[in-house]
């Protein structure tokens, strides 16, 4: 992050591990505040929620508690994802639909859920995303088809 956050609310969803977790060291050493989404604890200190987010519904509240309790957002970075490898036909469709789910209506949940927050502070929203996005391969067809 190159800004100085100065105290502003970021909400990080996967914020406890992988790259959310790098996301939300970022905007500590930012000098933000963030708050996380995940299934897990985050950090200690970092304020957050458990959620699962394929359950999108859960997602939307879980979001506008922290921003509720964050006081309003500044940003939101979607870093939460899952992939479990493997072709079409070998993935069972629970899976399948599990992943869809969690990377691309659970990002789209918690985005919409953010937005009035987000639109009052003209805050920003990343989404992360994945080249495999725009160039599909055969061992991860529910990912790429959500990314």
């Amino acid at each position: 992050m190159s800004r100085d956050l100065n105290g502003k609310a970021v909400l990080v969803t996967g914020g406890s591990s992988g790259l959310g977790a790098a996301v939300v060291t970022a905007v500590t050493k930012a000098g933000g505040r963030p708050y996380v989404l995940d299934r897990q604890a985050p950090a200690d200190g970092v304020p957050w929620v458990e959620c699962d987010l394929a359950d999108t519904r859960a997602a939307e509240e879980a979001t506008r508690r922290l921003a509720e309790q964050a006081g309003g957002l500044t940003g939101l970075v979607t870093a939460a994802g899952m992939d479990v490898p493997g072709k079409l036909a070998d993935v069972d469709g629970a899976t399948w639909d599990r992943i869809v789910t969690i990377n691309l209506l659970g990002t789209a949940a918690v985005v919409r859920a953010a937005l009035p927050y987000l639109e009052r502070s003209h805050g920003t929203v990343v989404t992360v995303a994945s080249t495999l996005g725009i160039k599909a391969v055969s061992d991860a067809t529910a990912y790429c088809a959500a990314k």
